[in-house]
């Protein structure tokens, strides 16, 4: 009985001393790395949030190289332990549209008429991320903006490589539209949105449906702090935030690598611009140079950095994320300008700040309605901790609110 008492007091033992130095380990990455302005509010809530996240990472990669689980399955599993009960006043049926798993939110209460709807993409770099995690998001929006929300369980990489993500998206929106009036929708009524990745995933279904002539018109796109292009990683934003939590310059180019299933050393080559072509540099320059960002987002530090020569051995393993299917910003002006109204949310300490203000100028300058909403104190994810107890910034809540007015005034 002692030597079993010694044991378990040793195992004990080993794992507190474990969990001591992860802990350590997690402090020292982030005030080693991070930088957090000392302008930004709450920075020691994004600390603790940042650490945790460094910890679940550090963690999943121990498991990766122990061979008992992949680093991305880890992290998928601790992002969907939080379960939500759904609010009462709503229903949810899970379903598969076009084969693509669902999630379909509906108010009990009646309605005099068929509702909108509303289609939401979710984030996480098109590798993590699932209906799950977002359910607070998506029953907030459906229950306040009295909306049918489908919350979209698109494959996610590596298991399915790009184009799968937003060809999941597209195929599940489009079922939903052929077949909005089962679910007391008006097919006139459909919104697309979603944030980061999903963002991105949205500006691209909408740009696929403007080729659709057999369904109706969406109405609107949200988009939140999404990444639209991959020619320029030198933008202010990307240069003020490089190394802000929760997304740094570096993990933007490394997660879409992965993304991709491309060799991570391309970073290097991807942040000079040695993977753009010439001709490309000539086309997309005029909608993707820093001279479209207003000034007072260049004033916290910017030095304009040229492209580097072009490399074409770069450019063979990574073309596709320069085609629009990817970087929608380089759509052509006759898509562009049958792109239905538009919210786009920006953040000010998020590194894809300027994709956002590019993009929002791409889509005013062929015509297109367009409503801003720019966090002041906002970051790259803020929108997953609007309701997050001690952990809630008010930026999340800003921006949900803006995205309810939008949807509710439409």
């Amino acid at each position: 009985m002692g030597l079993l008492y010694a044991i378990l007091l040793g195992a004990g033992g080993m794992i507190a001393i474990g969990f001591f130095l992860l802990v350590s380990w997690a402090i020292y990455y982030d005030l080693s790395r991070s930088n957090i302005p000392a302008r930004f509010d709450h920075p020691l809530k994004l600390r603790f949030i940042y650490r945790i996240l460094i910890l679940m990472f550090t963690m999943g990669k121990l498991l990766e190289v122990l061979g008992l689980c992949r680093q991305v399955v880890f992290i998928r599993f601790l992002l969907d332990l939080w379960r939500p009960a759904l609010d009462p006043s709503l229903s949810s049926k899970d379903l598969h549209f076009d084969g693509v798993p669902v999630r379909v939110y509906q108010p009990k209460s009646p309605s005099a008429g068929r509702r909108r709807g509303f289609v939401f993409f979710h984030g996480g770099a098109g590798m993590v991320g699932s209906i799950l995690a977002y359910e607070d998001v998506c029953s907030k929006i459906a229950k306040e903006s009295d909306s049918v929300l489908v919350s979209v369980g698109y494959r996610l990489s590596p298991e399915h490589p790009y184009p799968a993500q937003w060809k999941d998206c597209f195929a599940a929106t489009v079922h939903f539209m052929q077949n909005a009036e089962l679910y007391g929708v008006d097919p006139s009524q459909i919104i697309i949105g979603g944030d980061s990745a999903g963002g991105n995933f949205a500006s691209i279904v909408a740009q696929q449906l403007v080729e659709r002539s057999d369904l109706p018109k969406l109405r609107a796109q949200v988009l939140i702090y999404g990444g639209f292009q991959c020619m320029d990683f030198n933008l202010p934003s990307y240069q003020q935030n490089s190394r802000m939590p929760i997304l740094f310059r570096e993990k933007v180019l490394h997660f879409g690598l992965q993304y991709f299933l491309k060799d991570s050393s391309l970073s290097y080559d991807l942040l000079k611009g040695s993977h753009v072509p010439d001709e490309m540099r000539l086309k997309y320059g005029k909608w993707v140079s820093p001279e479209n960002i207003p000034e007072k987002f260049k004033r916290q530090g910017y030095e304009r950095v040229t492209l580097a020569p072009y490399k074409l051995d770069v450019y063979k393993q990574v073309a596709e994320i320069l085609q629009p299917t990817f970087s929608s910003l380089f759509a052509g002006d006759a898509v562009i300008r049958a792109l239905p109204e538009t919210l786009i949310v920006s953040c000010e300490y998020d590194v894809l700040r300027d994709d956002s203000l590019l993009y929002k100028k791409r889509l005013e300058d062929n015509g297109v309605k367009v409503r801003w909403f720019h966090a002041e104190n906002g970051f790259h994810a803020v929108l997953n901790l609007f309701n997050a107890g001690f952990l809630t910034f008010p930026s999340s809540i800003e921006i949900l609110d803006n995205v309810l007015d939008f949807v509710k005034h439409l």
